[in-house]
């Protein structure tokens, strides 16, 4: 991999190549992007630093790896127009339902291709980056993408009949936890505190208590029972969320993407 290219510069792909960019992961002069408007496109690039390309076909000259960021429903599309211009090269796929095996119905064998999913919090250099295993870049390359990927957040592994499941509670769990901390914010307003006050102690508790899960790597449980004094306040406020059934919510939400 030595220049970038990416198709479609919607808000995943502006978090990508500013978080690949500003990591140093990769020099902004290796870094082209198509998309349809162009003077959005212009703007983005003054901002992040790319370089635009006014074509798919200008794109495809100037990258020998690109990533798929556009609407799932425009790929067939792009892959009708770029056709033979995808020739050798290496194919990063960030869109919903493209995975490796859908791909296959539609790229020659000349085109290596890797599907990822990303989440919003790469925005922030905090993203969790599911490769599916499944894959027919060469070893090379992939350790390169898969370095690229880390500078943006956590790089994980997963076979292809788990990435669903894996992208819908890494993928759709930000607005899960940016509705609780809505919600949070809105009891704490409620007695009383600033809003801004609120969501900025409520989104720092929520990263405190993630950040020492990772680092300690005990069961959840175990840590929720440590702030848990025999009858005392955070007990009471645990066992509200039981009775009015927090945890089965938390579950109900999966399950409705998972089964639709």
């Amino acid at each position: 991999m030595n220049k970038l290219g990416f198709i479609g510069m919607g808000n995943m792909a502006q978090a990508l190549a500013e978080g690949f960019i500003k990591a140093g992961a990769i020099d902004k002069a290796k870094v082209f992007a198509f998309a349809p408007n162009q003077a959005k496109l212009k703007k983005n690039s003054e901002r992040i630093g790319f370089t635009p390309c006014a074509t798919l076909t200008e794109l495809a000259a100037a990258a020998d790896t690109l990533i798929m960021a556009c609407k799932p429903y425009q790929i067939e599309s792009v892959l009708a127009e770029l056709g033979n211009k995808l020739d050798g090269k290496a194919l990063i796929s960030i869109a919903a339902g493209w995975d490796y095996a859908k791909y296959q119905q539609h790229l020659k064998t000349a085109t290596r291709l890797q599907f990822i999913m990303p989440n919003t919090p790469a925005m922030v250099g905090e993203g969790v980056l599911l490769f599916e295993e499944t894959n027919s870049l060469n070893a090379g390359e992939r350790a390169k993408i898969m370095q690229l990927f880390a500078a943006v957040g956590l790089v994980q592994e997963l076979p292809s009949s788990l990435m669903g499941i894996g992208g819908t509670v890494t993928g759709c769990g930000p607005a899960f936890v940016d509705l609780m901390i809505e919600a949070y914010g809105d009891a704490a307003v409620k007695y009383g505190m600033k809003r801004a006050d609120a969501y900025r102690l409520i989104s720092q508790m929520i990263l405190g208590s993630a950040k020492l899960q990772l680092a300690t790597g005990e069961h959840p449980g175990v840590l929720k029972d440590n702030v848990c004094s025999p009858a005392g306040t955070t007990i009471r406020g645990v066992t509200a969320l039981e009775e009015n059934g927090f945890r089965n919510a938390c579950v109900k939400s999966v399950e409705a993407i998972m089964e639709r």
